[in-house]
This record gives C-alpha cells, structure tokens and sequence, in this order.
C-alpha cells in the first residue's frame, strides 16, 4: 500500500464522524489520505480535525482562488488512485447519479478518470425510496462500487439499513481496489431482508420465487490465501434487481463482493462453491433459478489450517504441492430432473473464445434450459458494461453492449415472458 493515495470525500450526516476513524486506519495501512468537506459534512467534523489526521490540506470551495492556484479541481479529481465517498448521503448519489455538479464534490465526482467507492448513509426509508434506488443502480451500472449500508438502530431512532458500513469494512474494500492486502473472504454479515414494510411488489413476477447467485466463490488454501477470480457480482445482483422489480420474490446467493443488497432481495452471504450449493439448495422451491456466479472450478483437496510459511517451504527446497479437485457443479445439479427442479435454469458462460460453440456445449451438457454467454477477453469482469447472447434449445438472442443494468432486465422481461407462457 506504500504511495497509495485516497481522494476521501465527507458528505453531511451524523456518520461523518467515522470518518476520522477511516482517515486512522488508512494512515496505519500506509495509504495516504487528501479529503474534502462538503458544506453539510463540516457541520458534523471540522476541517481542523481531517486536517490533523490527514497531514494535508482540506478541501471544501469549489471557487477558492488560493486552492486553485495550488491545486486546481480536476487535478485533485486525479491525483489519488481512488476516490472514496463517505458518508455517501442521498444527495451526493443523487448528483453522481445524474451528472450534477454544484459544489467542490459533485464536480470532483465527475471529472475524477479514477475509480470511485462509495459508502452510503441515510435513514432507513430514504434508502428503501424509489429515487435512491434509481440512483444506487445508475452507479452501480456505471462501475461505481459499493460498501455498505449495514443494518442497525439509526440516529433518528428507526432500525433498518442505511447506517454506513463500518470503518474497518471500508478499509477492507479500498485495499482490495488499491490491490493490496486481501479484503475480508466473506461479505460482512447482512441479515435477509424482506421488502420494505408497507411496499406490495406488483408486476408479471408477482407470485413467482427466483433464485440467482452472483459473485465469485472462494476457495481456502490456507488460513491467508485463497483461489478465485475477478468477478465482481455487479451482473448477478443487477439480474436480482430486475426480476425483484417484476414482483419476484428473489432469494441471491452472493459470495464475496462489495455490493449492497437489492431493495426487496432477500442476501444469503457464502463463500465456498460448497457454501453456495447448500445455500442454494436450501432456498428451493423456486420457479426460476439464474446461476450468474462465477464460481470456481477447482479446490484444494487439503487446505492448510494455518498460514504456510515461505520459510519452511524453501528450506524443503520448494514451493507447495497443490493437489487441486473439482468443486460441486452447481448448475448441473439444480438442473438434475426432480421434484425441487425449478421450471426454468439459467446458466451463465464466461468464454474467451469460439464463445458460441462453447455455449451450446454447454447447455446440452449441463441439462439447463438457457445458457447467457459474454466474451470476458475484455473488461467485463469487474466493468460496468456487458454484451450477451442468450442461447435456448430453439435459438439465440443477442444483446448488444450495454450497462449491466440492461442486460439484466432484457433477460428478466424475457423470464417473465417463458414462465408466462408455460402458465398459459
């Protein structure tokens, strides 16, 4: 993490304070921290205080004559190697989401060419409202990651999601951004959520219970380390999303990730292909089951309980035997002919090449009924965009490139569509 830096930006809201407490731990990681106070922020912490803790100027005046001659807005917007934003309140969302900039934060949002994190905080029932949700798909379709909110009594006394995440959790998500030391294997904890009281999801789903997973799987080699892959669950929880706005009653299977649960998804957290099955397993009966995660073929057969130690392998004269097995075939095990097999199973098929050959390779050898298939040669794993085929046993479908966001609710119109008809 040595010359890491972070551009932190402190909303207004009660949870600003825990920034102070990220701007500590960053320093301790060895990451260095430049922050900026929005006007409401400065209401809950002081400029002096960033500013201690910082070691650097803090920047609040998006028409400061002084802060431009030393440092100009789009210049700050790109000199740090991350941008993170918390407490991350409806308005700031509001204004990334739909491309405002009226203050030195919405402007450095948009002119930023960095990654951007970002923690929300807000009451309960503002981030259950159809606005915020809007917004938290836009940017999360846009690439934008997510830590948080967590679950817990809020400063207004109401209970529900929207308190920011912790500190620590924060922490973990900009190191495995920055690259460095690994992020906590498992997602922090979220209970399962049902709709937002009050709220009756009406649509073509309605009635209908969906079942989809996303994320990667994580496979232990040892107490540290660990095989999986670079999926960043943004298509998963985007097809959750789309099947939830149809009215489904959607249970999401999600091993690690730095996303929020969907509004009205119910989260099951896991972490192994192992994890997965059982917990997928468990959530059936379901009509419909979407298999997005990309889960990990193989395993260690003997995961070390431990950490191994470089130092006792290379006085052995070598580095570890990794006897490796297969994990379970999630997908063609939901799609096994019985009385739990839900009505329609949806295979996703990460190729890099001959991706439709692959495909229909796939479909007939899993027992699924739909393949989705992208070419992940590119940046689709981890980006903010995709481009799709869907193949049936009577033909295809294409998607062109587009935000995840739309691929998942062409494939959701088209779910509504098949279980529908077989209905009818």
């Amino acid at each position: 993490m040595a010359q890491r830096r972070v551009l932190l930006i402190v909303g207004g809201g009660i949870a600003a304070y825990k920034s102070l407490e990220l701007v500590r731990l960053c320093a301790r990681a060895g990451i260095a921290v430049r922050a900026v106070l929005t006007r409401a922020g400065a209401e809950f912490v002081t400029p002096l205080s960033l500013g201690s803790l910082t070691g650097d100027a803090v920047y609040s005046d998006l028409w400061s004559l002084t802060d431009e001659a030393q440092m100009g807005h789009i210049e700050l917007s790109r000199s740090a190697d991350l941008v993170v934003v918390a407490p991350a309140t409806a308005d700031l969302m509001g204004k990334f989401a739909n491309g405002l900039a009226d203050d030195l934060a919405s402007t450095l949002l948009l002119a930023t060419d960095k990654p951007v994190l970002i923690a929300p905080a807000m009451n309960v029932r503002m981030w259950e409202s159809a606005p915020v949700r809007r917004n938290l798909h836009t940017l999360a379709a846009d690439g934008v990651t997510v830590v948080g909110p967590d679950e817990g009594e809020m400063a207004c006394g109401e209970f529900g999601f929207g308190r920011m995440a912790e500190p620590p959790a924060i922490l973990a998500a900009i190191q495995r951004m920055l690259g460095g030391a690994a992020a906590p294997l498992i997602a922090p904890a979220q209970t399962p959520a049902t709709p937002p009281v009050g709220v009756v999801p009406t649509g073509p789903l309605t009635g209908r219970r969906a079942l989809v997973t996303a994320g990667p799987t994580v496979e232990r080699i040892d107490a540290v380390r660990f095989l999986s892959n670079r999926s960043s669950g943004l298509q998963g929880y985007a097809v959750a999303s789309a099947l939830a706005a149809l009215g489904a009653e959607v249970t999401l299977v999600s091993g690690p990730t730095a996303l929020p649960r969907p509004p009205g998804v119910t989260r099951i957290d896991v972490e192994s292909a192992e994890d997965m099955l059982a917990a997928c397993e468990a959530a059936l009966p379901a009509d419909v089951a979407v298999m997005v995660a990309a889960v990990a073929d193989w395993r260690p057969v003997a995961p070390a309980s431990g950490k191994i130690k470089k130092s006792v392998l290379a006085a052995r004269g070598g580095s570890p035997d990794l006897e490796l097995e297969e994990t379970p075939d999630i997908l063609q095990l939901l799609s096994e002919p019985g009385a739990n097999r839900p009505e329609l199973v949806i295979g996703f098929a990460a190729e890099t090449d001959d991706v439709e050959t692959y495909a229909r390779a796939k479909l007939a050898r899993k027992g699924c009924d739909w393949i989705v298939a992208n070419d992940v040669s590119g940046d689709v794993m981890g980006g903010a965009n995709n481009a799709a085929t869907l193949f049936t046993h009577d033909g295809s479908e294409h998607w062109p490139r587009a935000p995840k966001a739309e691929i998942a609710r062409l494939l959701a119109a088209r779910i509504a569509t098949a279980l529908d008809e077989a209905e009818g």
